[in-house]
């Protein structure tokens, strides 16, 4: 009976390691994400996943507008929102 509770050991030890070292980082970077985009207001200046620059000129649930030139919208799904940049960076 011992003899078989010592071999799973390692297995349990190894798995609680890997929940620590990967997949609680992960959500934790996941909530992060989500927050930042939750928090996005009309003039944010954004960064996407493509590396599109702009400013957000229109919000919903789902796409937001953004300006990438004057007078230039593109419409975009709110989750490809990399990076909420300062104001001023983009000209």
């Amino acid at each position: 009976m011992q003899s078989s509770l010592m071999s799973m050991l390692p297995l349990v030890l190894m798995f609680v390691v890997l929940y620590f070292v990967m997949i609680r980082p992960q959500m934790k970077k996941q909530k992060e994400h989500k927050a930042m985009i939750d928090a996005l207001a009309k003039g944010d200046e954004v960064v996407t996943a493509g590396g599109v620059l702009g400013k957000v000129s229109k919000l919903g649930d789902t796409f937001l507008g953004l300006e990438v030139a004057n007078g230039v919208d593109i419409q975009i799904q709110r989750s490809a929102v990399v990076q909420v940049l300062p104001k001023g960076s983009v000209k």
